[in-house]
């Protein structure tokens, strides 16, 4: 191999190390605009898509022991790569892909294990952290709800009690 794309390929396996996750997709026919537009939504995640050549990320891909990529790498690949929030990105690659139509999922990886745009797609579908610590608040906070409203029930049930007391006083 050339030094220079021994170069390029030790630059992709340096991303692809210092990164929670990848998620390969197709890019044909974006336009430059479309990209752009992708590549802002994907830094306002923690993210960024790189093109890479496919031979050079099979060469990482078996260097870092990632079994069953190759079955992704086959025309126009791009990989959407980083340390924050896997589910925020592969929402905005999901959104993106909606609204352009013209981009695919193939493949990823989280964590080390290789995931199908089944597995990607999954992720997008699950709610954003901020709506499932909401989730969690409100089935942690549900109990003591409904036993304030036990004890708020009681209470009124002694007012009456006392109020009808006085009342049958009052008359006697």
């Amino acid at each position: 191999m050339r030094p220079e794309k021994k170069a390029f390929v030790n630059q992709i396996r340096t991303e692809v190390e210092a990164s929670d996750f990848v998620i390969l997709t197709d890019f044909n026919g974006l336009t430059v605009a479309e990209s752009e537009t992708l590549r802002r939504q994907l830094m306002d995640v923690n993210a960024r898509i790189r093109i890479v050549k496919n031979s050079m990320f099979s060469v990482v891909s078996k260097e870092l022991k990632y079994e069953g990529l190759e079955a992704a790498l086959a025309g126009p690949t791009a990989m959407v790569i980083g340390s924050g929030d896997v589910v925020q990105a592969a929402k905005v690659v999901k959104e993106f892909i909606k609204a352009t139509k013209k981009m695919s999922l193939k493949m990823g990886t989280l964590s080390g294990k290789t995931i199908s745009s089944d597995d990607v797609q999954a992720l997008a579908d699950i709610p954003s952290r901020e709506i499932l610590y909401g989730m969690l608040v409100s089935t942690l906070a549900a109990p003591m709800t409904q036993l304030a409203g036990v004890f708020q029930q009681k209470l009124s049930s002694i007012v009456y009690v006392l109020k009808a007391a006085q009342e049958k006083q009052e008359q006697a």
